[in-house]
């Protein structure tokens, strides 16, 4: 099973903004209830997209500059990139359809 990379806000450029291929990145932190259940679905989301589409988790806590400068003020909060552009959100815990959903658009575009 493909894991799950965690980004900083040091290498954030590096590993989302300048990835060949679309990234989807999860922003969530120790303490949050909701992100710790999002997490088994972006988990199998690694595995069944590896290959296809970048997933990345990134602690908040730890790197509070790339949240603060995407406007992150809930988590958890999901953010698509496609060519180093945010193309699709989604905040809160959701069912497992919804981040299918932005990963299939994500491969189509």
């Amino acid at each position: 099973m493909a894991q799950v990379t965690e980004v900083t806000d040091q290498n954030f450029e590096a590993e989302v903004l300048q990835s060949k291929d679309p990234v989807l990145i999860d922003f969530w932190a120790e303490w949050c209830a909701p992100c710790r259940a999002i997490s088994p679905i972006i988990q199998e989301l690694a595995g069944n997209y590896e290959g296809k589409v970048k997933i990345v988790k990134m602690n908040i806590d730890d790197n509070p500059q790339t949240p603060a400068n995407y406007g992150i003020r809930a988590i958890p909060t999901v953010l698509a990139f496609s060519g180093g552009q945010v193309v699709e959100q989604i905040q809160g815990a959701r069912p497992k359809s919804a981040f299918e959903e932005v990963v299939q658009k994500l491969i189509a575009s």
